[in-house]
């Protein structure tokens, strides 16, 4: 498939998503920009400290878009495929902590 085309199923993107982030370096900064968006939102639930709910996101985006300009040297799909990309980044964040996929 191009990289022009749109994807129509989160499988058919996933096998694309997971070729956009072969670099080590960015793969550890995406699991840790997730971690720590995690760790806010739950933060944020159990303290009743609301303003952690949108630093979340800020943060797991900032780090996971330093991987791709810095180490990727690709465009994020986040632009082009917002929910998908956030798919994308959980299941390959669950994949690490699972054991199925290696940083």
């Amino acid at each position: 498939m191009s990289r022009l085309e749109r994807y129509k199923t989160f499988s058919e993107f996933y096998c694309f998503y997971l070729s956009e982030h072969e670099n080590t370096v960015s793969r550890r900064l995406h699991f840790t920009g997730t971690s720590m968006a995690l760790a806010l939102i739950l933060t944020a639930i159990g303290s009743g400290i609301w303003w952690l709910l949108p630093v979340a996101p800020l943060q797991g985006y900032l780090l996971a878009w330093i991987g791709h300009f810095f180490f990727e040297h690709n465009k994020p799909a986040t632009f082009r495929y917002p929910l998908f990309s956030f798919m994308g980044d959980w299941r390959l964040w669950w994949e690490i902590v699972t054991g199925k996929r290696t940083l």
